[in-house]
């Protein structure tokens, strides 16, 4: 038994900063919430106490220290790229997101399903890093968007990939390649719907797979339990990517007000990444590619508060490394400033994420749930910014950095 005590906690759920913060933990739950402190004491002094930040978007696997952009798509094997991974997972951790979805590998990994491996290591204890919810790789057509090969413009049969690190064509390929991720440990399925910034092929809202495709994902994973997140752009694709039963839209830079009525409708969430218009640095991409950039970033910057305004749930996610991982705050941070209030954002970030990813587990500082907690240097819902300063980190009953 030990008790953390701080200057106060966040009640997710009722809005408020209770005051003083008292949470007492055995073992890898919380037991109880208020009251005298028992066993060990953390006092954690001025800090404000938070249920963990979850992150819907991330990649582990690209980006990081070392990697070198077009070399590394060529040179970088599965063993290298999981030792970075280690790095990625513990920066991500250590900046307080103790959840994480790996949506989608598109990498050369020989059929190798690297973010279920990571998620693995982490769970024995082998490394330091937040729990990973992996996708395996992400199912996309040939040239789709999430195809590697397109984003370097590579020579036919240059990083020749196979249908199970993802691509497919045609409704037997799709479902073929969904059961593959799910045999060898994928939690969801990611699926590219339709062209993004960084397509070098065709318009960025262009619909990638056909409806019978998008139905027979769908089909594949649900029956399984699975749930399916799309990278969709364009109004028409999220349109189609809803009506096919896609459970997220990652993105949705384009929607439009009949694809956030839809999305309401059938209760579909958004992952909206907004923190990549202003991040993203296209200033060395090709001028075609610095022209969608153009077009989209403006949209990004208005379309996640008329989804939220209507009433789409939002979930937290940074698509990192476009966001470097151990920033992923700075997400939060964009979210309010492009209108959210901070207490929406923090649920974004912890009780709406956990829904997403059907885990009554976490995402509230609560008797009963497990012990992920970090500590912030003040009131996050007077400055969303602190959530950039943690202090202290706890998962599952262990301290991983902070004031002790």
């Amino acid at each position: 038994m030990l008790t953390l005590r701080a200057a106060g906690l966040l009640d997710v759920d009722s809005g408020e900063i209770i005051r003083p913060g008292i949470l007492r933990v055995d073992g890898d739950r919380i037991v109880g919430v208020g009251g005298e402190p028992e066993g060990e004491v953390i006092d954690l002094g001025d800090l404000v106490l938070l249920p963990g930040l979850m992150d819907m978007e991330v990649n582990l696997l690209m980006g990081g220290q070392g990697e070198t952009g077009l070399s590394s798509s060529v040179q970088d094997d599965p063993p290298l790229r999981m030792l970075r991974a280690v790095g990625n997972a513990r920066r991500t951790l250590r900046a307080g997101f103790t959840t994480v979805r790996n949506l989608g590998l598109f990498v050369k990994t020989g059929g190798y399903l690297l973010d279920v491996a990571l998620g693995k290591a982490i769970d024995a204890g082998w490394i330091d890093g937040p729990r990973i919810v992996p996708a395996g790789h992400a199912i996309t057509p040939t040239g789709g968007h999430l195809d590697p090969t397109m984003f370097s413009a590579f020579a036919p049969d240059v990083l020749k990939l196979t249908l199970e690190e993802g691509i497919a064509n045609g409704v037997d390929e799709v479902r073929k390649a969904v059961r593959y991720q799910i045999k060898h440990g994928a939690q969801l399925i990611k699926v590219c719907v339709s062209g993004g910034v960084m397509s070098l092929t065709g318009a960025p809202g262009a619909q990638h797979y056909s409806t019978e495709e998008l139905c027979a994902i769908v089909d594949e994973a649900h029956r399984r339990g699975l749930r399916v997140a799309a990278h969709t752009h364009g109004a028409d694709a999220v349109k189609e990517a809803v009506r096919a039963g896609i459970d997220c839209i990652e993105h949705g830079f384009l929607i439009d007000d009949e694809a956030i009525d839809l999305m309401v409708r059938e209760g579909t969430y958004m992952v909206p990444t907004t923190r990549l218009a202003d991040a993203m640095d296209v200033s060395e991409a090709a001028p075609e590619l610095q022209a969608k950039a153009a077009e989209m970033f403006p949209r990004a910057r208005t379309s996640v508060k008329a989804a939220f305004d209507a009433g789409v749930q939002i979930a937290v996610g940074t698509d990192a490394p476009a966001i470097p991982h151990g920033r992923n705050a700075d997400e939060l941070v964009a979210l309010v400033e492009r209108g959210l209030d901070p207490l929406s954002v923090l649920r974004a970030a912890t009780v709406v994420a956990a829904e997403l990813i059907q885990v009554s587990d976490r995402g509230r500082l609560a008797e009963g749930l497990l012990a992920d907690v970090i500590g912030v240097p003040g009131d996050p819902l007077a400055d969303i910014t602190v959530t950039q300063q943690v202090r202290f980190v706890m998962k599952g009953g262990k301290v991983y950095g902070g004031n002790r």
